[in-house]
């Protein structure tokens, strides 16, 4: 079954012709890149990360060190999603502001270097969440080979494993602006201090981790697993993450969920 969706994959991506990947260095931007080259080679591929302040310093390095790994024509552009009109007041359209000003950025880059489609990493599991961006996609006629190929993020995994990526077994991300609590203001500073509590936790040793932000509440998850990791070190996570910026740190003991701010949704107008 997951091979049939492999080269229903293969047959998508050939058909493209030639593409430019919206490449994150995440689980499914990196194998979509990887059998994307794969089929059309190197000379009919191009990945293009955008930098801004939603996307952390590290995760830009593990892009770079991936696609030099990859062996890829790469290009990294600057963006910011807080000048984005309608962004920063955050509402449940958030990410439609975020994935259609990307778009515009990879759209004339196609035209103008000769490319055929701008393609994502957009899976068949983000089918059941709450995902505007989706419907900028559609608009501007991008497209998302993984979710058309029906592959969901586990098979991604054990695929990216067999083909020897090693990100089949990375943390999954999302970017920064997705702990702050919909209909809070989101700022430079909300972003610099959750970027700085996430990095802090993971070098402590864990894996999956969001810093949920709720005014001036730190709301970790982590998987229920490494609960135990986070009440041996509580003393000093609190005064990092106070420290950052926070008056309360709290644990989630219902653990890390995607999306899981999205569960306040109802009731919240755009």
């Amino acid at each position: 079954m997951v091979d049939q969706k492999l080269d229903t994959l293969r047959t998508i991506i050939k058909d493209l012709d030639r593409v430019v990947v919206a490449f994150s260095g995440g689980v499914d931007s990196t194998f979509l890149l990887k059998v994307a080259v794969e089929v059309l080679g190197t000379d009919r591929v191009l990945a293009v990360t955008a930098d801004s302040e939603t996307y952390p310093s590290s995760e830009l390095l593990e892009a770079k060190r991936l696609a030099e790994e990859l062996n890829v024509h790469h290009r990294v552009i600057e963006t910011s999603e807080l000048a984005i009109p309608g962004y920063a007041e955050n509402t449940q359209n958030r990410c439609y502001f975020c994935k259609k000003s990307l778009f515009e950025h990879l759209l004339p880059i196609m035209k103008d270097q000769g490319y055929q489609n701008v393609v994502y990493g957009l899976i068949a599991d983000d089918m059941s969440e709450h995902r505007p961006g989706t419907r900028a996609a559609q608009e501007m006629g991008v497209r998302a080979p993984l979710q058309e190929a029906g592959l969901y993020k586990e098979e991604i995994r054990a695929l990216s494993r067999e083909l020897g990526l090693s990100t089949w077994n990375k943390p999954s991300f999302a970017c920064l602006s997705s702990r702050i609590a919909y209909g809070e203001h989101i700022t430079m500073e909300k972003l610099t201090k959750i970027d700085q509590s996430e990095s802090y936790l993971k070098r402590l040793g864990l894996g999956q981790v969001r810093v949920r932000t709720h005014g001036e509440i730190a709301r970790i998850e982590v998987e229920p697993k490494e609960m135990p990791l986070v009440l041996q070190h509580h003393q000093d996570i609190v005064e990092k993450l106070r420290s950052f910026g926070y008056t309360y740190v709290t644990l989630d003991l219902l653990g890390y969920k995607s999306g899981s701010m999205n569960q306040v949704l109802v009731g919240l107008s755009s």
